[in-house]
């Protein structure tokens, strides 16, 4: 048999191999929230687009919540101010906040126009539309950030009736209060509460790290799956670290609300969401509820 059957077959293998999958997620809501290196760079971006687009076009149902923190950085070092953090949160004053209202819609738009190339039809939105995040002023150790909100309740109806009517919503974490002031949201957090409300079957975290390690500095170590008790336990006992023990509470946190599984992907990785989606093996890390029994789309 010549070297392009092989290739030709390989290629058919890969198909079958992600049939189950299809079948079992068909008409599923995946929730991607998507920021950090992987928006790095348009390769990287249209990479990812493209997984998106085709989980939408073989039956998936998915929404895209994106951050864009690196690129408020940079504008708001353009306006001379310096960005701020406390426990990973951006100080966020009014300047700030007009700031990133701006580029969060600039790259909303921009994921919008990747989406339309490909032939799907998408929305982009942010919190503000149809209600969908009201938040509370967060505060981080007792101390005032800002316009920095935390979500107090999502209004998913915008969301559904936009898969209903078969578009793909993109969202920029941006909320309102009760008063009808702007305040911006951790794109993880926004992506949390929005996979509890819709009942999303998937939440997929693309970040820039490989998945969840018991020791960051023991790459032997990795955890490929995990159930929430498990993760619930490391991050009691002191395991987890840095900007991974947020991102792995908002884990636990939504497959306690009811989504049946929350990946941790590297967003660096071309195609990582289709190779964890679709395939046996997958290369992130999975978290499961306590009472599932590893299968399909494992």
């Amino acid at each position: 048999m010549d070297k392009d059957m092989n290739e030709v077959l390989k290629k058919a293998e890969v198909l079958v191999e992600a049939l189950p999958y299809i079948q079992q997620f068909n008409r599923k809501i995946i929730v991607v929230k998507y920021g950090g290196s992987a928006m790095s760079n348009e390769e990287l971006q249209r990479n990812v687009i493209k997984d998106v687009t085709l989980l939408k076009l073989v039956g998936f149902k998915p929404i895209i919540v994106h951050g864009g923190g690196r690129e408020i950085s940079r504008w708001v070092g353009r306006v001379g101010k310096e960005a701020e953090f406390v426990n990973g949160l951006r100080v966020t004053d009014a300047e700030t906040m007009e700031i990133a209202e701006m580029v969060l819609s600039k790259v909303n738009k921009s994921l919008v126009t990747m989406v339309q190339e490909l032939g799907v039809n998408a929305i982009g939105i942010s919190g503000k539309d149809g209600g969908l995040l009201t938040v509370d002023r967060k505060y981080s150790d007792g101390r005032d950030i800002g316009f920095v909100g935390d979500i107090r309740e999502v209004n998913p109806k915008v969301l559904h009736d936009l898969l209903e009517k078969d578009f793909l919503p993109i969202i920029a974490p941006i909320g309102l209060d009760e008063n009808f002031q702007t305040y911006n949201i951790n794109a993880d957090d926004a992506a949390c509460a929005i996979a509890k409300a819709v009942q999303a079957e998937k939440l997929a975290f693309l970040t820039d790290i490989e998945g969840l390690y018991k020791d960051i500095s023991d790459k032997s170590s990795f955890i490929s799956r995990i159930k929430a008790s498990e993760a619930e336990k490391l991050i009691a006992e002191g395991y987890i670290g840095g900007g991974m023990l947020p991102k792995l509470a908002n884990c636990t946190s939504a497959i306690r609300g009811g989504v049946s599984r929350v990946h941790i992907l590297d967003g660096r990785i071309p195609h990582c969401l289709l190779l964890e989606v679709f395939t046996n093996k997958g290369i992130g890390t999975v978290l499961l509820k306590d009472d599932d029994a590893i299968g399909a789309g494992e």
